[in-house]
């Protein structure tokens, strides 16, 4: 029997080419997955101590910054060669032309002392005192910056001031590197620009011959309370750590659309193997007529799947190397951010595993095909057929999948009562299992529902290929089944996406009511910056975005030329009394603590009079549920006396009467040039700020789950080809009677686009109920959040599923037309 089976995978091959490519492109996934992040842990390792080469010990305490005077106390203690502050934070960099170079720029504390520096030198050197910059080669090289020449920087703390540039570094590669500049400052300088009052950790050399773990205990002694010393090897595994942790969240990540591409491999495997081993019907018979127990037939099918999961698995394995190119290549158009890898590596683990995986899912999905095709009767060895008849859906399954859909249903409509995000991802799973429960009643019946433009539009041509669809219902469901699992997710991400973007552009419009928007890259605004954006006369309001939670109320700055701008109702009193020492009160924190106008409301211990009650668009957005509607506006200059040191991430601007928009924009930016950490849009541009995120996740998902579609489509494919060397005979007796080579080719072209249009219609709706269901929790929680369809986005994927699906029925039809009319006529 395993001679036979070897056999059967000889003579069957080509039957069995396109399930392998399903496996194939499966198994790929999960290799080029497994190899990617292999290469980037093996670049975390390499990367892990790369500024800590001369580090032997560092201090830390906790999220606790450490003061300078830390740092001299460390460096007193007796064994410390060398002792210095470092922290990380974020600046900008003011370019040649007088404009901020573009780019998250990350800021370091370099040690000034030599027996600390491990930075790789391009040019120049690092700094000895404060004053002096360096700058990663790559942006001076952009800018034309020269060594000696100024260059201005800034942070959150206050305008961009001068620096001279030293030396390049090359941080390429390293946690460093996020695609923008790097800016590496002096201890005090750093504290100055970043606004911060301590360093991360204090990073020591210790003198030749002593004693580390003694001098780690002098160390803590001398630093004060709460603070940890870790030796080298303590602070490499941390790095490595930190790296490995992302990495692994990333992996997960990719392995869930891994998971997704295995199992839609899986049905396809299923429905080729149920189809192979039913055309196998006679053949099957004659060896049970031989003397073939059904155990050596069963076990015979299975070793013809292993052969062929390990064969495609192997094949699998090679595409995943070029696939997990195209990852990195992926990620690094989509985001500046990507992870890098130490280039391509295989390890034993991802072979074997990748070979395992495949051959098991070839095993598994071909055991119930295999299974049944063991219950053929020797006599059957007697009859003409060559093909098992289509069984219909029996009551219990068709009665489990109404059950099982319905419960669904119901748990994606109910998450916007419940507000559960399990419960989303749990009807998504059971409305699926209903329609592969009821698959083989209700695919047949869209196929003729949706067929009739085409037998309009074609006559007798669409009539056959609707004919060939629903022959078999079991096969048709399972094919198309295997297109409902990707392209539901595509669309879930592409409806939550543009819904998303929505509610984003929604919430703008809640909080902005000007024409500019001013807001901090990576950090808060700096103190100065909204006083001398008021100080210019081409500027009328002025208003820097600051909150501050305090004994469960969130008290927000107002500004009364733009709070009524916001409002959607006013219950009692009149907003324009908003002033010193008077406050707005929304309406549910109002009704909680027995608040009216004319009230006296004690926040932050300070009196005040309730002016008006007031309800909001944006009254449900506080930071959590707990707060949503417990909002007081607060006149911003009795905020700034509450708060003094609250500083905001957003400031919006309004030109003054009778100035227009270009000269306002002239102003703020002629302001802002001193500020390289700070950005100026409009409220059109900060829209599309907030919402690009949103379109680099969804091109990164799309283009992930379009593998799923294609191992779908080939599933489409297959089914077409072996359906067609089922139908020789009857293809040949079409053709004699008068069927031309395009009309042969229409057939098949119609079964195949009504199959893609079934499955992709599925699957939208599918999808886009799934993200309907999660819109409702996001509303639920506190947003302005509500579903929306893009039409456009949805047809492009219907018309690329139905076209892809024509390109499938191609080689069916060339298959079909290959043999001569009497050659097929005679065929079994």
């Amino acid at each position: 029997m395993l001679r036979l089976a070897l056999r059967e995978v000889r003579a069957d091959g080509r039957r069995l080419l396109l399930s392998s490519l399903a496996v194939v492109l499966g198994v790929a996934f999960v290799a080029g997955t497994l190899i990617f992040t292999d290469g980037m842990r093996a670049g975390a390792y390499a990367r892990a101590g790369a500024f800590d080469q001369h580090t032997d010990l560092a201090a830390y305490a906790g999220t606790k910054p450490l003061a300078p005077s830390v740092v001299e106390r460390v460096r007193t203690v007796d064994g410390v060669a060398a002792a210095d502050g470092e922290l990380t934070g974020t600046a900008g960099v003011v370019g040649s032309e007088g404009r901020p170079v573009l780019g998250f720029t990350v800021l370091a504390a370099i040690p000034t002392d030599p027996a600390l520096q491990s930075y790789d030198v391009v040019a120049g050197r690092l700094p000895r005192q404060p004053g002096e910059v360096v700058l990663d080669d790559a942006t001076v090289a952009d800018q034309g910056f020269t060594l000696g020449a100024p260059v201005r920087i800034g942070g959150s703390a206050g305008p961009s001031r001068p620096f001279t540039l030293v030396g390049t570094v090359d941080v390429a590669g390293t946690t460093r590197d996020v695609g923008g500049p790097y800016v590496g400052l002096a201890g005090a300088d750093a504290l100055a620009v970043t606004g911060e009052r301590g360093y991360d950790r204090i990073m020591v050399a210790t003198r030749p011959g002593a004693d580390r773990q003694a001098l780690a205990d002098r160390i803590r002694t001398a630093a004060g309370p709460g603070v940890t010393v870790k030796d080298r090897q303590a602070i490499l595994d941390d790095d490595v750590a930190r790296a490995v942790r992302s990495l692994r969240q990333f992996e997960l990540l990719l392995m869930a659309f891994a998971a997704v591409a295995v199992v839609v491999a899986g049905f396809v495997i299923a429905n080729t193997f149920a189809i192979v081993l039913a055309q196998r019907t006679r053949r099957t018979a004659l060896l049970r007529l031989v003397g073939a127990t059904r155990g050596q037939v069963f076990r015979a099918a299975l070793a013809e799947a292993a052969l062929t999961g390990l064969l495609a698995s192997a094949a699998g394995v090679l595409a995943g190397v070029g696939l997990a190119a195209g990852l990195g290549a992926l990620l690094s158009a989509v985001t500046e951010d990507a992870p890098v890898a130490d280039g391509i590596i295989v390890t034993a683990r991802t072979v074997l595993l990748c070979l395992g995986l495949g051959t098991l899912l070839t095993v598994v999905a071909a055991a119930l095909p295999a299974w049944q095709g063991t219950r053929v009767a020797p006599v059957a060895a007697l009859t003409d057929a060559a093909v098992q008849p289509a069984r219909r859906a029996g009551r219990v399954q068709l009665a489990a999948g109404a059950l099982v859909g319905a419960a669904g249903v119901a748990a994606l409509a109910g998450t916007g009562e419940t507000g559960l995000v399990p419960q989303v991802a749990v009807g998504g799973v059971l409305a699926f299992l209903g329609i592969v429960l009821l698959g083989p009643v209700l695919v047949p019946a869209l196929i003729r529902l949706l067929s009739w433009p085409a037998r309009r539009l074609f006559g007798a041509t669409a009539g056959l290929a609707v004919a060939n669809a629903v022959r078999n219902p079991r096969r048709i469901a399972a094919t198309t089944t295997a297109m409902v699992i990707g392209i539901s997710l595509v669309s879930a991400f592409v409806v939550g996406a543009a819904s998303a973007k929505v509610g984003i552009e929604r919430a703008v419009d809640a909080r902005v009511g000007v024409d500019f928007v001013v807001h901090g890259v990576g950090g808060e605004l700096p103190p100065p910056l909204a006083g001398e954006l008021a100080a210019r006369p081409e500027l009328g309001v002025v208003h820097e975005h600051r909150s501050h939670v305090v004994d469960g109320v969130e008290l927000r700055a107002a500004h009364p030329a733009l709070v009524h701008r916001t409002l959607t109702a006013v219950d009692a009193g009149d907003p324009a009394g908003l002033g010193p020492g008077s406050v707005l009160v929304h309406r549910e924190l109002a009704a909680a603590r027995g608040w009216t106008v004319g009230s006296t409301a004690t926040l932050a211990g300070r009196p005040f009079r309730v002016a008006a009650v007031v309800t909001d668009k944006d009254s449900t957005m506080a930071g959590s549920p707990v707060l949503a509607g417990h909002v007081v506006d607060v006149a911003a200059a009795d905020f700034a006396r509450l708060f003094p040191t609250e500083r905001g991430y957003l400031a919006e601007v309004d030109p003054a009467a009778g100035v227009s928009p270009a000269a306002a924009r002239a102003a703020i930016e002629s302001v802002l040039a001193n500020y390289p950490t700070v950005n100026l849009a409009d409220r059109d541009a900060h829209k599309r700020m907030l919402t690009r995120t949103v379109d680099v996740v969804l091109v990164f998902v799309t283009a992930l789950l379009g593998l799923a579609v294609v191992i779908a489509l080939v599933g489409v494919a297959n089914t077409l080809s072996l359906s067609v060397v089922e139908r020789t005979r009857e293809n040949a007796v079409l053709r004699a009677v008068g069927l031309t080579r395009g009309g042969m080719r229409a057939v098949l072209a119609v079964e195949a686009a009504l199959t893609a249009q079934v499955g992709t219609l599925l699957g939208i709706a599918l999808g886009t109920g799934v993200a309907a269901s999660a819109m409702a929790v996001v509303a639920r929680l506190g947003g302005h959040f509500t579903l929306v369809l893009p039409w456009g986005r949805l047809g492009l994927v219907v018309a690329v599923a139905v076209l892809a699906a024509l390109a499938a029925s191609l080689q069916p039809a060339r298959r079909a037309l290959a043999s001569p009319v009497v050659e097929a006529l005679g065929a079994e």
